[in-house]
């Protein structure tokens, strides 16, 4: 039985600061002082007997009891976010919302037309579509702000409280202009890439450390120039202009490169290929209008595989 002193404010204040890395930051999205949260966390830490933060420099982390916690903690949120909805959709008399982050290999290929064929069946559900960094996405997803999130799994350490169905595997590519030097070269080396300015995923996408993997193991530690986007309309308009190189997720620009507006570097990314599939919370049984979803995603995935 839940100890009757924690209140809503209480997981509310620790999820945000969990997910902010920062009292400061936390008390911002919060809209209540600094010193309002880390009363309030004093206040949980002394109900739970235990400390859910540790200093980590000049900033903080969650401590192991925190790690712990944090599962329960966004599974309880979660659950009154989805009581939230339900009375909301049973007052409207409309079907329970569908909300998906997607990444930008999801959001290219199988999502535009899975989404349309949702939206057809006539379900009633209001579908929302965000996307952003892997990490965000996934913590967004565990404090019920979102149902699913389709893209690439994500490392162990984002994955606690969540399950991964795998629909494909996928591989990062080296992009370019269809005009670059690089493509006239017959023995190109991916030390070639210092020449050119290289558009690399940032440290918290879930392709990074693929990329890193890869030019660590060709010899490669660090890149002089470099931009770090997880933008893919900047991505296709910065190599096509200033002959740059990308290292982006293949399924991103299969049109472009299909088509010639885009052009790949022949290059063994084998090791860069990874899983994508669903991610949803574990331990929460999808509504019908999520599970219908779901499903035309996979048939969507299969239908892409067969023309393959």
């Amino acid at each position: 039985m839940m100890d009757q002193r924690i209140k809503f404010r209480h997981l509310q204040t620790f999820l945000e600061v969990a997910r902010q890395r920062s009292v400061g930051k936390a008390a911002d999205a919060l809209a209540i002082t600094q010193p309002a949260v880390t009363r309030t966390m004093r206040e949980l830490e002394d109900i739970l007997g235990v400390s859910l933060l540790e200093k980590d420099g000049r900033g903080i982390r969650i401590s192991h009891f925190g790690e712990v916690f944090l599962k329960h903690a966004g599974e309880s949120l979660a659950a009154v976010q989805r009581g939230m909805d339900s009375l909301a959709q049973a007052l409207k008399s409309e079907g329970p919302p569908v909300r998906i982050g997607t990444l930008p290999t999801a959001s290219a290929t199988i999502m535009p037309d899975a989404v349309a064929e949702f939206l057809a069946i006539g379900t009633g559900s209001q579908v929302t579509i965000v996307s952003g960094e892997n990490r965000v996405l996934l913590n967004s997803l565990r404090l019920g702000e979102l149902d699913l999130v389709v893209g690439r799994l994500a490392a162990p350490e984002y994955m606690t409280g969540l399950s991964f169905e795998p629909l494909y595997s996928e591989e990062v590519a080296i992009i370019v202009s269809p005009n670059h030097p690089l493509l006239a070269r017959r023995n190109f080396t991916l030390g070639a890439l210092a020449n050119y300015t290289v558009l690399m995923p940032t440290k918290n996408s879930v392709i990074r450390p693929f990329v890193d993997r890869l030019l660590l193991t060709n010899g490669i530690p660090d890149l002089p120039n470099t931009v770090e986007t997880v933008s893919d309309s900047f991505g296709r308009a910065f190599v096509t202009r200033h002959n740059a190189i990308w290292f982006i997720s293949r399924g991103v620009v299969a049109d472009e490169l299909q088509n010639g507006r885009l052009a790949e570097l022949e290059i063994d990314m084998g090791e860069t290929r990874g899983a994508v599939g669903l991610t949803t919370p574990a331990a929460v049984e999808p509504s019908a209008a999520l599970a219908l979803m779901k499903q035309t995603i996979r048939n969507h995935v299969a239908a892409r595989t067969a023309l393959i």
